[in-house]
């Protein structure tokens, strides 16, 4: 086996709730207290948010496998994606200078693996025509849900960055996933042979579809 790259976490969870919080303040990595409404705090919490969500398109990917068997294995890359945005949130939840050299933290290596994901699945699926419209399936609304999540992770992050340093790795992973949960909604449909949604401008109330 080879040599581990980060550190394993050391951390006992046998109280949750703490009351230390109560005041509106959370505290870093490295103990300094912050407001809750804090932009470091408001970009790692939007991150967990993130993962949750992604738990939940896991838990669809994992219901559907019994349809389409390439879904397990999609269900996979979901996981390793939730232990990446756990690592994203760790170091974004510590100052630059209280990072240990072997804590977590996202790495060039997770953003080509992304873009060699992207690539593999966009081999399958034919050129868009028009925008998408998510919903076509259950996981494809998942991957649209994850995909705006995402985003908005990453226009907080880069807001924080201009006024703090933060990896520029950081950043690059959350543009690169955005577009790595557009690629997979279009690719679930496409291994659940349902066709996609697409936008439609006629389709509005004021349009001449009737």
């Amino acid at each position: 086996m080879s040599e581990e790259i980060f550190n394993q976490p050391h951390i006992t969870l046998n109280r949750i709730y703490t009351r230390a919080g109560d005041g509106g303040e959370t505290r870093l990595v490295g103990g300094q207290r912050r407001s809750k409404t804090d932009a470091r705090i408001e970009a790692y919490g939007t991150v967990d948010e993130l993962n949750a969500f992604v738990g939940a398109a896991r838990v669809s990917a994992e219901e559907l496998s019994g349809e389409a068997n390439r879904l397990k294995a999609f269900g996979s890359i979901l996981k390793r994606v939730q232990h990446e945005l756990f690592n994203l949130g760790s170091i974004l939840a510590t100052l630059p200078e209280d990072v240990h050299p072997r804590q977590p933290r996202i790495t060039a290596a997770e953003v080509q693996q992304l873009e060699r994901e992207m690539d593999e699945a966009n081999q399958e699926l034919p050129a868009l025509r028009s925008f998408v419209l998510p919903g076509a399936t259950r996981l494809d609304a998942d991957m649209h849900i994850c995909r705006t999540v995402c985003r908005r992770a990453e226009r907080l992050l880069v807001g924080l960055a201009s006024t703090q340093p933060i990896p520029p790795e950081a950043v690059h992973y959350l543009n690169r996933l955005s577009d790595a949960f557009f690629v997979w909604g279009r690719w679930a449909n496409h291994v659940l042979n349902v066709p996609e949604t697409l936008w439609e401008p006629n389709q509005a109330a004021s349009g001449g579809a009737r």
